[in-house]
């Protein structure tokens, strides 16, 4: 079971309501966004590229589950939001857009760490076929294992056979032993980061 199990329920259908029109992934970009300053319904519908019918179910499922106050300057994350935003930090560390390379292929690229999560990774095709679900393109799943990148089944020296990616993914996210990196690529900035956090939520989504 999850670690972040509770963030699930924020997504699950509640009788007599409709599906939520979002995902576990909006509501981590939502609270991202909340914990860097006081933000409105209106800005962060835009931020996250959802409606603002939408965004406001968000913000009511985040208010009831005791993350987030609500007043006239905007949605505030309370002590328990801080909390697990500060848990969420401590794994996924570094989250950040990056540049075309070998493995960032797509007009629109985003990058997680997800800390000391070697074990947990496998060949990778769990974080692929979660990122085409919600709409990326794909995603590389990289391990720094004994000092060096490597992407399994693929590359055993991500910085010979992928010098330029490897460049990035040093300068961008510093990797420690035994850390997993994301890549996720898209069409559009939005698919390429729910693509990317979706990737790197299988990862953690069992522990």
């Amino acid at each position: 079971m999850s670690k972040f199990k509770h963030l699930l329920e924020l997504t699950t259908e509640k009788a007599p309501g409709p599906t939520p029109m979002f995902s576990t992934f909006h509501v981590l970009r939502a609270l991202e966004f909340v914990a860097q300053k006081p933000i409105g319904r209106g800005k962060l519908a835009d931020n996250l590229e959802v409606g603002e019918g939408t965004v406001r179910t968000i913000i009511e499922r985040m208010r009831q589950a005791g993350l987030v106050t609500v007043s006239r300057t905007g949605c505030t994350l309370t002590s328990k939001g801080l909390k697990f935003w500060k848990e969420y930090n401590s794994v996924f560390q570094k989250r950040t857009d990056v540049g075309k390379s070998e493995l960032a292929f797509a007009g629109y690229n985003f990058a997680v760490l997800v800390k000391n999560s070697g074990g947990m990774a496998k060949l990778g095709v769990d974080q692929r076929d979660a990122a085409v679900m919600v709409g990326a393109k794909g995603a590389t799943t990289i391990l720094f294992k004994k000092g060096r990148l490597i992407i399994p089944s693929v590359s055993d020296d991500v910085a010979k056979d992928f010098p330029e990616a490897a460049k990035q993914i040093f300068q961008l996210l510093d990797p420690k032993e035994n850390d997993v990196i994301v890549i996720g690529s898209a069409d559009n900035s939005a698919k390429a980061v729910y693509g990317t956090l979706a990737a790197a939520w299988t990862i953690v989504d069992d522990c």
